[in-house]
Formats: C-alpha cells, structure tokens, sequence
C-alpha cells in the first residue's frame, strides 16, 4: 500500500505520535496529526536515548539532525548511596554496530521530530468519539468535528483516549513507583550517567551537555508528593556523589507515578495503539522513546509490505510483541531489585552488576 491514498490519523504528536506522522511520510502517506494538548502545555525534561533508538533514528533518517544535539554516553555508572562505585556498563561495547546513546531535552528531539513529520499538528484537538465502520473508522473531535479515516493510530500515550474509546482495554495500572525529573543548570560536573542506589529508591543524574544535567529519581509508592522539591531533600539529603550539589541547584521539579500497561491486543478494526498507549512500562531501561521509534518503523514497514490495513495490523503486531514484552519483563526484573536489601544487592552487583545490566538488553541489540 505505499504510497497509496490510505487516509491515516495519528492522534498523539509527542515522541510516538511524531515518529509514525515521520514514517509514514517516507511510506509515502500523508498522516493528518492531531494533539489534545496546546504547545504551551507540552512539558519539558530530559531524556535519555539507548542505542536501539538510535538506529530507529536512522531508520527515520533524522540521525543527522540529532547529532548536534545533547551529549554521547559512553558509560553507565552505578554507585551506592554513599557514592561508593559498584559497577560499570560500557556503552560502546554493548551497543557496538547498533548506535552511540545520547541524552539530550525532550524537546530537542521533539522538535526535530516535528519538523521530519512536515510540521503541521492540528493543537487542542482531542478526539470524543470513534466508530469502527466496515473498512474506515469514523472519528469525532470535541468541538463537533467528524471525519472518516482507513486507520487512525493511538499515539496518545499511556493514559490513551483512544484505547478507551475503542474498547482496546482499561486505564493503565500503576507500576509502583514515584518519580520526580527535573533539568538542573550550574550544577556538579558529571560527565556519564551516575545513578545512585538506595533502599527502594534510587537517583540519576545525567549530561545534556552546554552545563545542563537531567536528573530523575524514584521511590516505591504511587501518591506523589505535595511538595516534591521538599520531598526529594528529604529522601536524598543523605546521598553522596554528586547528589547534594545536584539537590541544591534544584529549581523546577516535575512528579508523576509510573505505569504499566498490558493488553490483549493492539488494535480492533481499523484502530490501533503505538507505543505507550499499547505498551507502557515504567521507565527503568530508559525504553519509552526506543519502543515508540522502533514502533513507527515497523508500522510504516507494515503498511508498505501489506495488501490490505487488516493484514498490516497483523504483521505489526506480530513483529513488535516480542520486544515490547521483552522491555516489560526485563524492567519488572530490575524493578524487583529494589526490595532487595544493599547489604544483599550492591556485593552482588560489584561482581556481576555490568553482565546483569546489559543483559536486559540483549534482545534490543537485535535487527527490528
């Protein structure tokens, strides 16, 4: 079907949404994209890509544009709450041959992402009402505007309205943990990504480069905080390496809890849901964006190689389960971790930590 008239919609124009607008268009389609939020309301942290995403990137054709932005991480470095070393993960050695990792602000790749999806997102548009027809999905738009597409595509992350209003499964359940991410300016110097390792809690601090760290920490329990800035003092205060700088330059700090979400399918009609809004974990291997990518890759791969919408949707899916399960297995495993105790733990990682890491992503390494 490439490059066939196939009317698309992709409601959702964050990291998933944007990707698949950018496949799509190299497919030869021509997405419309809508987004229930105003670019103002869109919120800004940091981000940090692995080297799957990388090669997704590449596969999009906008590793060039990435390029300049962020920083390279050549190493993972993980310590005990004191700041004492445990253990190591060579970046380039487990990614060799797939991609470098980088970090860099969310909005930096979603503006670059934006502009290969051709720019134009219909804002403040949220979706109200889909009907799945006999070979097209009629959609109604809040303000009283409806249209008939031949696949609409649920990018509109883990809390999806698409999901819901297409009967493709429930709210998503909550992963366990509170997180707190912030983007710290003036700050200690860290040149890789530093987590420290607590009891049933943890913080990362990691280069964007031009001065600026992203920082994101998390504790087991689902109610965020009223006063997070607060929280986060109180919690890590007792920290060593680079946290107590890290806690003093802190200025804005965005809360939420993490979640998961499974389900039996993906798609139902002519509807179907991409990255978060299909597959959501908690952000322990740091594979959201990865997921997502490598989602519109295969997705534009899928209607491209298909005779019919229906048999691509199959393909898909097919393809794209056993990575995606593969993610939520592995981030549980090292979500498990934190019940144990570091007197258990941290020996054990000091002697098999970088084999036990970049085992969790042995599968990634993989070709899509």
């Amino acid at each position: 079907m490439g490059g066939s008239p196939l009317r698309v919609l992709v409601v959702g124009a964050g990291i998933a949404g944007l990707a698949v607008a950018r496949a799509l268009r190299m497919a030869g389609f021509r997405p419309d994209v809508t987004e229930k939020l105003r670019p103002s309301e869109l919120v800004d942290t940091g981000l940090y890509l692995p080297g799957n995403a990388a090669r997704a990137l590449r596969l999009l054709d906008l590793d060039g544009p990435v390029r300049p932005l962020g920083q390279v991480i050549h190493r993972q470095r993980f310590l005990d709450a004191a700041g004492a070393p445990i253990c190591e993960v060579d970046l380039d050695r487990l990614w060799g041959g797939v991609g470098e990792c980088r970090a860099l602000p969310w909005s930096e790749l979603h503006r670059v992402l934006l502009t290969g999806a051709g720019g134009v997102v219909r804002h403040g548009a949220e979706v109200a009402g889909i009907e799945l027809l006999p070979a097209a999905v009629g959609v109604t738009l809040a303000d009283g505007t409806t249209a008939e597409y031949d696949l609409v595509v649920g990018a509109d992350g883990s809390r999806s309205t698409v999901r819901s209003l297409a009967a493709l499964g429930g709210p998503a359940r909550p992963a366990g943990q509170v997180v707190y991410r912030a983007v710290v300016r003036d700050g200690p110097p860290v040149a890789e990504w530093t987590a420290l390792l607590g009891q049933r809690a943890g913080f990362l601090v990691v280069p964007l480069g031009a001065g600026r760290l992203y920082c994101y920490a998390d504790e087991a329990g689902t109610v965020p905080p009223a006063d997070p800035p607060a929280r986060l003092r109180e919690l890590f205060g007792g920290y060593g390496g680079p946290v107590p700088e890290v806690l003093e330059a802190l200025e804005r700090v965005h809360v939420g809890t993490t979640e998961e979400v499974e389900l039996g399918r993906w798609y139902r009609g002519r509807v179907l849901l991409v990255g978060d809004a299909a597959h959501a974990t908690a952000p322990t291997l740091s594979q959201g964006a990865a997921m997502a990518l490598e989602d519109a890759v295969v997705l534009a791969d899928s209607l491209k190689a298909a005779d019919s919408v229906e048999a691509a949707l199959v393909a898909y899916e097919s393809r794209r389960r056993p990575r995606t399960r593969w993610v939520r297995d592995r981030t549980r495993d090292r979500n498990r971790t934190r019940d144990v105790s570091p007197a258990l733990r941290d020996p054990l990682l000091r002697g098999r930590g970088e084999r036990i890491f970049g085992e969790h992503y042995r599968l990634l390494v993989d070709p899509l």
